[in-house]
């Protein structure tokens, strides 16, 4: 479990086709230091599995194996060496929930279509697929490469969200740009709601 409050960024160092799976390596420095084989941490917002550790201090290093399945439904089916990921480990037990519960199983992948400045801030629209769209709702939560934001917009195939200076200076998000695939998850509460009430015939 996540929190989509991002620790950092990472660089992709290397992605290289394996037999079974896809290795991604990411540069991560300092947010690498203490993790372990096993571990979970969000790259993107997807919940990955830490496979392997190498480095020093800046150069530390973990890698992860990816399948093809969460290569082709995520974002990383655009990744190149040298992009910025976002990334964070995942939430101790007695850790403090500052964004909304992030589970990092991407539910679809969206695009951006407006990302410009606007005074201090930015404004990010993304077109979002039916799948994602269907949980946006003004003003609830998003996870967007990770990142727990809020909606302050919904129009029928896409949102809105306002970007603060200091979610856009320590996120990948200062890398984006339009046409740039994003990794989106939509707030679990809406999904559990809707799976209840299908359950008891009260929606479709």
């Amino acid at each position: 479990m996540f929190t989509g409050i991002v620790e950092g960024t990472g660089v992709i160092q290397r992605i290289r086709q394996g037999a079974k799976a896809i290795r991604l390596v990411i540069r991560a420095g300092r947010l690498a230091a203490g993790v372990k084989i096993g571990d979970s941490v969000a790259v993107n917002g997807c919940c990955l599995t830490v496979v392997k550790t190498g480095g020093r201090g800046a150069g530390r290093t973990l890698e992860f194996d990816l399948l093809l399945e969460t290569w082709q439904r995520t974002s990383f089916s655009a990744a190149a060496v040298g992009a910025l990921v976002n990334l964070e480990r995942s939430l101790p037990a007695n850790g403090r929930l500052g964004g909304h519960f992030v589970t990092g199983h991407i539910d679809g992948v969206g695009k951006i279509v407006r990302w410009e400045r606007a005074g201090q801030d930015h404004v990010l629209d993304i077109q979002a697929p039916p799948e994602v769209q269907r949980y946006i709702v003004f003003k609830g939560s998003v996870a967007v490469d990770g990142i727990s934001l809020t909606v302050a917009g919904v129009n029928p195939d896409g949102f809105r969200i306002w970007i603060i200076p200091h979610t856009f200076e320590v996120t990948a998000l200062r890398q984006r740009k339009v046409g740039d695939l994003v990794n989106l998850e939509a707030d679990l509460v809406g999904k559990y709601i809707e799976q209840f009430l299908q359950a008891r015939g009260l929606i479709r």
